[in-house]
C-alpha cells in the first residue's frame, strides 16, 4: 500500500525566521493517520531565513539527520564540532545519553533543509556527530545510500546510524525509470519536480507511506530528487 501525504496536508508553522512542515504528527500537529513509519518519527520540510536559527538546545534518545536541499546551515555542538553544512550535504547526529546542539542559517539566503528524526534501536550510550558531502553525479538515474543502521552500508561510505533504517536519494530525469526492491515499510519524499510511485502520483515536496509493498517502480514525470527511508523488517 502506498499512502501519499500531499505537501498541502501537512501541519505547518510560521514563526516568521522559520517556516516549517511537518510529515509526521509531532507536538500535537498534524494529522492522526500521519503516524511513524518504523522507527521514523519526524520528516520536517523547513524553511530558514537569513541570519536566523536555533540557540543551543539538547536532544537525547534519537537520531536526527539533516539533508540540505539548499542554502546551508551551521552546526554547533556540546562535543566540540562545528561545521558549515551545504546543499549536497548530509549529517547524522546520535544524541545518546544527551548532547546540546545550534543551527543557524548564516547565510544571505534562505536555507531550506529536511530533518529527519529516527527512534535508535537502544537508549543511552555516547553522543556523536559526522557529516559527509555527496557528490551530486553518483546519484544520477540511481539510489545510492547516504545514511544506514547495515555495516555494510557503512563500509561501502554511507553516515552510521544506531537506528534500524536506511536513507538513499536519486536525482532522475523526466521519464527515466527506476526499479528497487523494498523490504519492509519505507517513506519516500519527492523533493522536486513530479513522479509516480506504483500507481500513485506526487507532486515537489509530496510523501508518501509505504507498507507491505516488495518493489518500487519510479517514474519521473518531470526532473526530480527522490529521498527514501527505509525500515526493514527485523529477523529472529
Amino acid at each position: 500500500m502506498i499512502t501519499p501525504r500531499p505537501y498541502a496536508t501537512l501541519a505547518g508553522r510560521d514563526a516568521g525566521w522559520l517556516k516549517a512542515r511537518l510529515h509526521f504528527r509531532f507536538a500535537g500537529m498534524g494529522k492522526p493517520e500521519y503516524g511513524p513509519v518504523g522507527p521514523l518519527h519526524v520528516w520536517n520540510d523547513d524553511q530558514f531565513a537569513p541570519d536566523s536559527g536555533f540557540p543551543m538546545h539538547g536532544h537525547r534518545d534519537v537520531e536526527i539527520i539533516t539533508y540540505v536541499r539548499r542554502g546551508a546551515i551551521t552546526h554547533a555542538d556540546s562535543l566540540g564540532n562545528r561545521s558549515r553544512i551545504a546543499a549536497g550535504d548530509v549529517q547524522v547526529m546520535s544524541a545518546g545519553d544527551g548532547i546540546v546542539h545550534s543551527e543557524h542559517n548564516h547565510e544571505a539566503d534562505p536555507t531550506l533543509l529536511y530533518q529527519i528524526w529516527l527512534t535508535p534501536r537502544t537508549t543511552g550510550g555516547a553522543p556523536s556527530w559526522q557529516t559527509r558531502r555527496f557528490p551530486p553525479a553518483d546519484r544520477n538515474g540511481k539510489l545510492i545510500v547516504l545514511a544506514s543502521g547495515d555495516a555494510e552500508d557503512q563500509q561501502q561510505g554511507a553516515l552510521p546510524l544506531k537506528a534500524d533504517a536506511r536513507l538513499l536519494v536519486a536525482s532522475l530525469r523526466a521519464g527515466d525509470r527506476l526499479t528497487h526492491a523494498v523490504d519492509g515499510d519505507a517513506y519516500l519524499v519527492a523533493v522536486d519536480g513530479s513522479l509516480q510511485v506504483n500507481e500513485e502520483q506526487l507532486a515537489a515536496r509530496d510523501g508518501a507511506a509505504i507498507t507491505g509493498e516488495t518493489m518500487l517502480y519510479l517514474h519521473a514525470l518531470e526532473d526530480t530528487e527522490v529521498l527514501l527511508i527505509e525500515a526493514p523488517r527485523k529477523t529472529a
